[in-house]
């Protein structure tokens, strides 16, 4: 007997949650760092932390979006991990922010991150299913999302998020792109590293058709091409020069059409939302 389209939808999920339970147990990093490098070498499901030490210009543009915006209303940190985001909304002002996660370790994980840095009084965490939000209509001013749409079904997450975005409201998002043929074949040779669903559902070119049946307006800008060669000289002295360096070219390269689509990174902002 085949499976029902909510029965398979639940054991999608529930491989999420396993997947990401699994590799959030006594994980706190959330953003690369030369101590991070003990996570890389000690655990494989990490093994492509290395990566993320070269996204801090892109993490640089979700940051000043969301702060463009401001922090004065109700915030959601949609698909919270650990909390990284969360830290930094609240850190900057946020006093009406919840995070929600499907993982129940990564709210576990969140909430003591948040009770250590003194945040605990104006950051909630709740387990919650991203396409079936637990939230009013218009219910949120800004939402930041990093890294999670792959792993959801992109036009109901989509449409809950339209769905509880004020109007006026932004979504600033951070996510990869599935264009590129040799990241397409690292994901291929790394099977272990996500979930299945995940591997067919990097965002691409199609996505932001998607996107645009709920929002009116999406600017989006492109990261990290040339930079990705500076990864294996992230804990050699003079990265940061040659780093600084690549993203000259990156400025070059990925303000062409043909080029754009081939990066790693876009950051993209939604606005508008399309009420159904």
């Amino acid at each position: 007997m085949m499976a029902s389209p909510d029965t398979g939808a639940e054991s999608r999920k529930q491989e999420e949650v396993d997947f990401h339970d699994r590799l959030r147990r006594g994980q706190f990093e959330q953003r690369w760092s030369p101590q991070a490098e003990v996570r890389v070498a000690s655990d494989p499901l990490w093994s492509n932390f290395k990566y993320y030490s070269i996204e801090k210009h892109s993490l640089d543009l979700m940051k000043q979006w969301i702060l463009e915006h401001g922090l004065r209303g109700r915030v959601l940190d949609y698909c919270c991990g650990n909390g990284e985001e969360s830290l930094f909304l609240a850190a900057n002002g946020a006093e009406h922010l919840t995070g929600i996660d499907l993982s129940p370790v990564s709210i576990e994980n969140c909430a003591r991150r948040a009770e250590s840095e003194g945040f605990s009084d104006r950051v909630h965490f709740r387990v919650m299913d991203a396409e079936r939000l637990e939230f009013a209509d218009d219910s949120f001013d800004l939402v930041m999302e990093y890294g999670v749409l792959h792993h959801l079904e992109l036009d109901r997450a989509m449409a809950e998020l339209a769905r509880v975005l004020k109007p006026g409201g932004a979504v600033v998002c951070t996510e990869t792109l599935a264009h590129n043929p040799l990241i397409r074949l690292y994901r291929r040779r790394t099977p272990q590293l996500r979930t299945a669903w995940e591997v067919e559902h990097i965002l691409g070119r199609s996505s932001f058709d998607v996107m645009a049946r709920h929002f009116g307006t999406i600017e989006k800008k492109f990261f990290h091409l040339a930079t990705l060669a500076a990864v294996p000289f992230r804990n050699a002295p003079g990265f940061s020069i040659l780093l600084s360096a690549l993203r000259g070219a990156d400025k070059l390269l990925l303000n062409l059409p043909g080029i754009k689509w081939q990066a790693w990174q876009v950051v993209f902002r939604l606005k508008d939302p399309i009420k159904r």
